[in-house]
């Protein structure tokens, strides 16, 4: 996944390099527009970092905890203090632009998980699950150390920032007992369709599915194996959704992934279709800050590049480049209503803040 070439998501006539001028007197001071630099194969990194770097809530608490860290000494090499290193290094910039490099970071991603080492593709969406789950390991650790309980240790910032809750609702077909078991996730991986839309994705995700044949339901109730009907509801909606497209999908008559152009149109306002008649908070709605970009034809091979709206306007952050785009751009990573199309621009990670 090298920077080689760079990407043409967007039209380069309506591509403009961030500087003073094109920033004009929109944005304050303390917003920076910074690439990372890529070490060969370090744009799935790259790409979801500028993500979460466009997550305020998320960087803003980030950096206050290096800070905090800093003020009572303590200092931890973990990927944790490595993210609020580089998220605080790029907020103390002097100039409004440029680019910086992850390197302590990426050392340390690779010292504490062999995937990531090495030359070989990666997948930005497997990052980014790794990603969080350590930080959120490393937060816990710290409240333990310091005194926590168990059950507080459980529940970081983290989780208050992109943590949601599903309630997985079962009916027995054949005593119609209900159950509902709560789970809980900080993001969704949702199955694609040739010329659908995210919320069409989001229903898909909940429909019923029937649980019959070596897959039968075992009932508390009536207390034998029965048929049943199980769906997946939005029980608590998260601060920031973050949802994972399935462009990926293994093909058993080829014996290998195949990636999936389809069009799939995420708007840039979003209600959720799919919570639970008993959910939290009914009227959750979204709007999107992040999209991350898979380049190319296949799973292993290609590039990833990010789009991330701040104040209104949006960015290409294409590693070390970072240019301003029109909006309409978006459209152009939707997908192709032909499969065989040769555009290889496809949205892959969708980031949405609660309004």
């Amino acid at each position: 996944m090298g920077s080689t070439a760079k990407s043409g998501v967007v039209d380069a006539s309506k591509r403009f390099a961030v500087n003073d001028a094109t920033l004009g007197e929109d944005f304050p001071a303390s917003e920076k527009f910074f690439g990372f630099e890529n070490f060969g194969n370090t744009c799935y990194c790259n790409s979801v970092l500028q993500a979460l770097y466009a997550c305020e809530e998320f960087r803003d608490a980030l950096i206050a905890h290096r800070e905090n860290g800093k003020a009572h000494g303590r200092e931890n090499d973990t990927l944790l203090s490595a993210l609020g290193d580089l998220f605080y290094d790029v907020s103390t910039q002097r100039q409004r632009s440029g680019y910086v490099s992850p390197k302590a970071f990426i050392a340390r991603l690779r010292a504490v998980n062999a995937l990531f080492r090495g030359s070989m593709h990666q997948d930005a969406h497997e990052f980014f699950n790794f990603l969080l789950n350590e930080c959120c390991e490393n937060l816990s650790k710290e409240l333990r150390a310091n005194g926590a309980s168990e059950d507080e240790a459980r529940k970081t910032w983290i989780h208050d920032i992109f943590e949601g809750k599903l309630a997985n609702q079962t009916r027995c077909l054949w005593c119609e007992n209900r159950t509902n078991r709560e789970e809980c996730f900080l993001d969704l991986s949702v199955d694609i369709e040739q010329n659908t839309s995210i919320t069409a994705c989001l229903n898909n995700f909940s429909s019923n599915e029937l649980l019959h044949g070596n897959d039968k339901f075992q009932c508390d109730r009536c207390g034998g194996l029965h048929e049943a009907q199980k769906c997946m509801l939005i029980q608590s909606a998260p601060k920031v959704l973050a949802l994972h497209l399935k462009r990926f999908k293994f093909i058993e008559s080829l014996g290998r992934h195949m990636k999936l152009n389809h069009r799939v149109v995420f708007p840039s306002e979003l209600k959720l279709p799919n919570l639970a008649s008993d959910a939290s908070d009914p009227d959750a709605s979204y709007v999107l800050f992040a999209v991350v970009i898979h380049i190319g034809s296949g799973p292993n091979h290609g590039h990833y590049v990010s789009l991330v709206k701040n104040n209104h306007r949006w960015f290409l952050f294409d590693d070390d480049t970072v240019e301003v785009v029109d909006e309409e751009q978006l459209q152009q990573v939707f997908g192709s209503t032909q499969e065989l199309s040769a555009g290889s621009e496809h949205g892959y990670m969708l980031f949405y803040s609660r309004v």
